[in-house]
């Protein structure tokens, strides 16, 4: 698996993890976060994101996202200069790439090191650059409604030496790093070994056979993704009310999930729209509710991020977001009728 999902990235090293969260975690160990360091986080994500930067024992500074849910490049640039924070943990969230070559550049600016969460671009693409070869290393996915679903697991892909070799030992290889489908050389672990601890997280063979089985479809399977979620995008349009954000031209995406803005319904009417979806059979997250609700959460209910400021612009943002799941199983005339029942609901008064 290692070897075959390093080919299909691009990448020179690929460790396979029991999480993505794990891998997340991995990287910035590997990448060289310690205790105390300061990390940059756009604030719209998922919780193991910021989990992984506490595990770590690191300094969470967040960063505002804007109307199209990627970072704010402005608040970006001001945060790296007001904290000094040496990393970007850039979380692709639902999908949605930022400008990365403008993100580079900053990174380069600032002396930045770009970790890439690309729990939700598997496959996606900036200018034809696969997202997750742009950082020093990234971290994908394999837990449910993933691009590659094996239930839980993760995929961390680098092509730098000691990176590879520290996430590996991390992993719990032992000195059994030889083995290793696909490793740097032995003295990239000559300098790491005795330094770099064990915390046994690889992933088992039996989610690595499912997972390589699945990666010789995904070529097909992002196209059918997109072909589902053109015909979403394209009814949800042309309802009164909802407004889908364009995608960037430069942007290659895979539409598993679409999201829109109810501007027209508000942050006040989105439970009873969500209700009034839900008997009708669609299902919608809702991103604005204060209090955590299954797997989503606001970035102000992390109670252990010890500097959280207010984020405006991101409450904004949110309050409005609510997220459609596309998975495979859905028909064309599923994804059409579904857009139409959202539409109607809408429009409700």
């Amino acid at each position: 698996l290692e070897q075959e999902y390093a080919a299909w990235q691009g990448a020179r090293y690929c460790l396979a993890c029991t999480s993505g969260g794990y891998a997340i975690q991995l990287a910035l160990r590997a990448a060289g976060v310690k205790p105390g360091d300061g990390v940059l986080m756009n604030a719209w994500t998922l919780a193991p994101v910021p989990g992984a930067v506490e595990n770590v024992g690191a300094v969470l500074h967040l960063v505002e996202v804007l109307e199209d849910w990627c970072i704010d490049l402005d608040d970006l640039r001001r945060q790296a200069a007001e904290t000094g924070a040496k990393f970007l943990l850039l979380s692709h969230m639902r999908g949605h790439m930022a400008d990365m070559d403008s993100v580079c550049a900053l990174c380069d600016e600032f002396g930045i090191t770009l970790i890439e969460d690309c729990a939700h671009t598997m496959g996606a693409k900036w200018n034809g650059k696969l997202s997750g070869n742009f950082g020093a290393v990234a971290c994908f996915s394999a837990q449910t409604y993933k691009h590659l679903n094996t239930g839980e697991g993760g995929l961390l892909t680098t092509n730098d030496d000691e990176i590879a070799a520290r996430a590996i030992v991390h992993s719990g290889s032992y000195m059994l790093y030889a083995r290793h489908g696909t490793r740097p050389p032995d003295a990239a672990f000559e300098k790491v070994k005795l330094e770099t601890a064990n915390f046994s997280g690889r992933l088992d063979n039996l989610r690595a056979a499912i997972m390589r089985v699945q990666l010789t479809a995904l070529d097909e399977n992002i196209q059918r993704w997109n072909e589902r979620y053109r015909v979403l995008e394209d009814g949800l349009k042309r309802a009164a009310g909802l407004r889908i954000v364009p995608r960037p031209q430069h942007e290659f995406y895979v539409g598993s999930s679409i999201q829109f803005h109810a501007d027209s319904v508000g942050p006040g009417g989105i439970p009873a729209f969500i209700e009034r979806c839900a008997k009708r059979g669609v299902e919608i997250k809702w991103f604005g509710p204060k209090e955590p609700v299954a797997f989503t959460s606001r970035y102000d209910s992390w109670a252990y991020v010890k500097n959280r400021r207010t984020l405006p612009q991101t409450l904004r943002v949110v309050a409005t977001t609510c997220d459609i799941r596309v998975p495979l199983t859905f028909s064309l005339e599923d994804c059409r009728d579904i857009a139409e029942i959202v539409a109607e609901e809408a429009n409700v008064r």
